[in-house]
């Protein structure tokens, strides 16, 4: 089996700015033990495409994708988003393939749900690594509401989720190691 029941996948460039918060999120729901129903993957830039068309609609019976996108909101906001909502050749992976065709194929054979946060910078084509604190804000909220999606009731709130992030980024801002 390639994929389980449930794909989480985070879509984004971590050398962009905000364009990372898809793998950002990812990389936080990997510390959390999640049912062995559930895959939450670092889907990257290019890789969407390939994970998308490789899904098994006898499998994989939900998606959620993670990504920033630009719906003219306050940078940190959140919304949830339909395939049907995505605009045609709006939604492109970095070879400009779009994206949307895959999920049009999928849309009725796998719930799927788009997960948007608003970013307050991408800077492509410079490289910048690191989240805005807007951005990082809408972390354990995007948990929250993946969780809820998912059907996980891990005991979470927001609030312990932000704490847990505080904490480890001041675990580690003492450290001489570079990232």
């Amino acid at each position: 089996m390639l994929y389980p029941e449930i794909v989480i996948a985070g879509c984004g460039n971590p050398l962009f700015a905000d364009d990372g918060f898809g793998p950002a999120v990812v990389e936080e729901l990997q510390k959390l033990t999640l049912p062995d129903n559930i895959k939450a993957i670092d889907a990257g830039l290019g890789g969407p495409h390939f994970i998308f068309t490789l899904l098994d609609p006898e499998v994989t019976k939900k998606l959620v994708i993670i990504d920033c996108a630009d719906f003219g909101a306050e940078p940190g906001s959140i919304t949830k988003l339909r395939v049907e909502d995505l605009p045609p050749g709006a939604y492109r992976d970095a070879h400009s393939w779009d994206l949307s065709e895959p999920l049009q194929r999928l849309k009725d054979r796998i719930d799927i749900t788009v997960i948007g946060c608003q970013p307050a910078k991408v800077t492509a084509p410079e490289f910048e690594i690191g989240l805005s604190e807007e951005m990082e804000k809408a972390i354990p909220k995007t948990i929250q509401l993946i969780l809820e999606i998912i059907g996980v009731n891990y005991g979470t709130t927001i609030k312990c989720l932000q704490e847990k992030r505080q904490r480890g980024t001041a675990e580690t801002s003492g450290s001489t190691e570079t990232r």
